[in-house]
């Protein structure tokens, strides 16, 4: 029988780790993620990083649900329906637009839209997430314009699941412009016309400025 101590259990935060391995795979792809760069990155060996999450699969995808989880969150703040509509798919889109681009380097996009499409191709559990995160988006969205329509600020006649799924599109347009140059002000033209399309008519203000 031996008689060795077991080790104590490597303590990590799970949260640093998930957002620097994420950080990883946001800029460089999850094909060009070396088993090695992660573990730079996370500072955690790769046993202690197979320990914890499994193989380089199964933490690139805690990495998006991570992600999503963020991002969910954030939507459903920001959606309450204490403001007009208009404000609020505004900050979604301004806000969205702010973590697409990065400051002093080439524009990340979104990593769910910018990685997660590319390998949801040949990697099904890969797909799952990219399918039930995008099915999230919409659903927040859905339940924000069924609330304006109740509120009467949108027509009665307005289909809450079509305009859903226009707000969440330009999400992911934003996302893929960002990536390939566009600049700031293009992308806020783009969310402003959106905008004027899914509350169904410009701004009050644009027009009283005019």
């Amino acid at each position: 029988m031996s008689t060795a101590k077991r080790g104590r259990p490597i303590e990590y935060d799970r949260d640093l780790t998930l957002q620097r391995a994420g950080d990883l795979f946001w800029s460089v792809g999850f094909g060009a993620s070396s088993l090695d760069a992660l573990s730079e990155v996370t500072e955690m060996t790769r046993p202690s990083l197979s320990g914890a999450f499994g193989d380089k699969e199964a933490l690139y995808i805690a990495t998006l649900e991570r992600y999503r989880d963020t991002s969910v969150a954030a939507m459903i703040t920001i959606l309450s329906a204490a403001r007009p509509l208009r404000a609020e798919l505004a900050e979604v889109y301004a806000r969205s637009t702010e973590s697409y681009l990065t400051p002093d380097a080439a524009a990340r996009g979104c990593l769910l839209i910018g990685t997660a499409s590319v390998e949801a191709v040949h990697r099904p559990a890969v797909r799952q997430v990219l399918q039930e995160s995008l099915g999230m988006f919409n659903a927040i969205l859905e339940n924000r314009l069924r609330k304006a329509i109740a509120q009467g600020e949108l027509g009665a006649g307005a289909d809450a699941a079509g305009l859903a799924s226009v707000a969440s599109a330009v999400m992911h347009s934003l996302a893929v412009r960002a990536r390939a140059g566009e600049p700031r002000a293009a992308l806020d033209l783009l969310s402003k016309a959106a905008i004027d399309l899914i509350c169904g008519g410009k701004d009050p203000a644009d027009t009283q400025a005019a």
